[in-house]
């Protein structure tokens, strides 16, 4: 009898042994399987191989590299390469789909951790992917327990329309999706777009309705593209200018060969300019440059086209030469011909030069509303600031762009009409007017489309002058807190009435008394700060988020409104990386789960294996257990 016992208890304590090892293979299987997706979702490479048969050689890149990783790791290699049924579960695409899911959704949880319950924005756009089916991408926007300006990818939602009521209900699905709460919406980012900016029935007036203190701001970097959009638009000579430069494009671009000559003539330009010294060699110098056609839709665009044509003119010149004396067609060469006349212009190169340095000025501000971190009350300061630049240009730079359109027309053999001659617009040199050409080109041209310009940016962001934004101008710590109103700041709280009842206006008045003593007389470190980010930082470090809550609360609300819309372009741009041509039938939860990976490597690299083993475990039932 006590034989009979023993040898049941040994075949029990034999089968724990081989229970426990088979469960030890199983998470080094996984494992495996997540580290190999890790890397292929942070380099947002493909899973899957065209065939994955038996006989086929190339199997995809998830199975390719599981095997890789096998045959560089023998305790690896022995749980991948055996014949397991655990094997045969991990090369199911079910499976692979649910490990990308759940990476997705711990790094999606680690966001919600890091936010913390607290107040966030909202940035929404939406976009066809390659497959033509309407995404709409969502960005929160939040200040983390460290004063920091964090802007996240939360997810992309697939909408059959992209009506108002139709946005408004995925975003508040997504965002109940991930226990958040819509009553914490403290800002709202979008396009222009109608469906977006109604003031009836658009997506920030049906949000504003259940949470009136979601304020919306229009992105600053697409206005001020509708700015320079709207410029070329009312201004006759702007518009002809970008009429001819876009022809040039065009003629250029549209073959291969004509490219091919303009980087041979860049080649040979080049190598003269290295000869006689006035160009350096070094890492990063004299990069190849393309023409890329200016988009009204792309931010910069407009810029970067202008740049590269003041330096690449003399081998445009070139093509175009080559184009009237080679090409087989008659009309392509009365083209080059035309085009060629055109651009030794002395109108053409004027106008070339005064439009350059024009979107020079609004550049810089055009770059740094690209930063995700950029506050309301920065963008204002830099605004300010290009405009300021423009009224400087109009009254003391003229004589300057003068001096270097002169040098360009000297340097490229283009004649130089005489100032104090009468106007004649080209069309027929006996027609002359009553006007100069140095009154037509100071004024008619180069008055009138500064004014223009600074017209727009006035018009276009009018909102700068609001009650609300003129309140979060008045808590900038920049100069010592120079623009510090106390009343201002007062109406701004009143504009969140959730946070800020009778009793905290009270409580905010003696704050705000106590706290700008303070900074301004009592502690170094706010001294020299940059803006209101910086002004959050510096709060949390000291501790003072504490002893002046309500401070600390307007300045995070300030904060969260957003700038500009730059992530959710970002986030398309990603889908375009994730979902091309030859991906184009991922499901929508395959591609949400990759583009949070991909987007947000930055936190899925801190997200351990044993969260997301655990997370893939609580998904289904398994075969295999832990």
């Amino acid at each position: 009898m006590q034989d009979l016992k023993n040898q049941r208890q040994s075949i029990q304590s034999s089968f724990d042994k081989q229970s426990e090892k088979a469960r030890s293979d199983y998470r080094m299987r996984l494992n495996a399987s997540i580290d190999v997706a890790r890397f292929l979702l942070t380099s947002g490479f493909p899973f899957r191989g065209h065939d994955e048969s038996e006989g086929f050689e190339y199997k995809g890149a998830f199975l390719e590299l599981l095997k890789w990783y096998g045959d560089r790791s023998f305790d690896v290699g022995r749980v991948i390469l055996g014949n397991a049924p655990q094997n045969d579960m991990m090369i199911c695409p079910t499976i692979q789909k649910d490990i990308v899911e759940a990476c997705a959704k711990e790094t999606t949880k680690a966001i919600i951790e890091d936010l913390d319950g607290d107040y966030f924005g909202i940035l929404v756009d939406e976009s066809k992917d390659v497959s033509h089916k309407e995404q709409m991408a969502l960005i929160l926007r939040y200040v983390n327990k460290s004063g920091m300006v964090i802007e996240r990818f939360l997810g992309i939602v697939h909408v059959n329309d992209t009506s108002s009521q139709s946005l408004k209900k995925a975003i508040y699905s997504l965002l109940l999706d991930h226990s958040l709460c819509t009553s914490k919406i403290r800002g709202q980012g979008y396009d222009g777009a109608s469906n977006m900016q109604g003031e009836i029935n658009g997506l920030k007036s049906l949000i504003l309705q259940d949470t009136s203190s979601a304020y919306s701001i229009h992105c600053f970097a697409h206005q001020l593209q509708l700015a320079l959009v709207g410029l070329s638009k009312k201004n006759s000579d702007v518009d002809n200018f970008f009429y001819v430069l876009t022809n040039i494009l065009n003629t250029i671009g549209a073959s291969f060969k004509r490219r091919d000559s303009l980087r041979q003539h860049q080649e040979d330009k080049l190598e003269e300019l290295l000869k006689f010294g006035e160009v350096h060699t070094g890492q990063g110098l004299n990069q190849e440059r393309g023409l890329q056609r200016p988009g009204d839709t792309r931010w910069g665009s407009h810029f970067k086209t202008l740049d590269n044509f003041l330096i690449l003119f003399s081998s445009i010149v070139n093509v175009l030469k080559d184009m009237k004396r080679d090409c087989p067609y008659h009309l392509d060469r009365f083209a080059a011909e035309n085009l060629l006349s055109k651009i030794h212009e002395f109108e053409f190169v004027f106008m070339l030069h005064l439009m350059f340095k024009v979107l020079l000025l609004t550049n810089e501000l055009n770059k740094v509303l690209q930063k995700k971190d950029q506050d309301i009350v920065n963008a204002m300061g830099l605004l300010d600031l290009s405009k300021k630049r423009l009224q400087m240009m109009r009254e003391d730079e003229w004589d300057s762009m003068m001096d270097e359109v002169r040098l360009f027309c000297g340097k490229h053999g283009i004649s130089i009409p005489k100032m104090n001659e009468d106007y004649s617009n080209g069309k027929s040199k006996r027609k002359r007017s009553n006007i100069s050409y140095l009154h037509h080109f100071r004024v008619e041209v180069f008055y009138a489309v500064i004014d223009l310009a600074l017209q727009e940016l006035n018009n276009r962001f009018d909102v700068v002058t609001s009650d609300l934004l003129l309140g979060m101008a008045s808590l900038s710590p920049v100069d010592s807190f120079a623009n510090f109103h106390k009343d201002r700041i007062m109406k701004l709280a009143e504009y969140y009435p959730s946070e800020f009842g009778d009793k905290e206006l009270r409580e905010l008045n003696f704050q705000l008394d106590d706290f700008i003593v303070y900074a301004q007389k009592c502690d170094s470190k706010f001294l020299n700060l940059k803006g209101i980010k910086d002004l959050a930082k510096v709060m949390i470090e000291t501790k003072l988020d504490q002893t002046w809550s309500l401070v600390y609360l307007l300045v995070k609300l300030t904060l969260i409104i957003p700038v500009a819309t730059a992530s959710v372009e970002r986030a398309f741009s990603s889908m375009k990386y994730i979902k091309n041509d030859l991906r184009n039938r991922m499901d929508e939860d395959l591609l949400n789960g990759c583009l949070v990976c991909y987007i947000e490597r930055s936190i899925f690299k801190n997200v351990s294996n044993d969260a997301i083993i655990d997370r893939f475990q609580n998904m289904k039932t398994r075969r295999g257990q832990l």
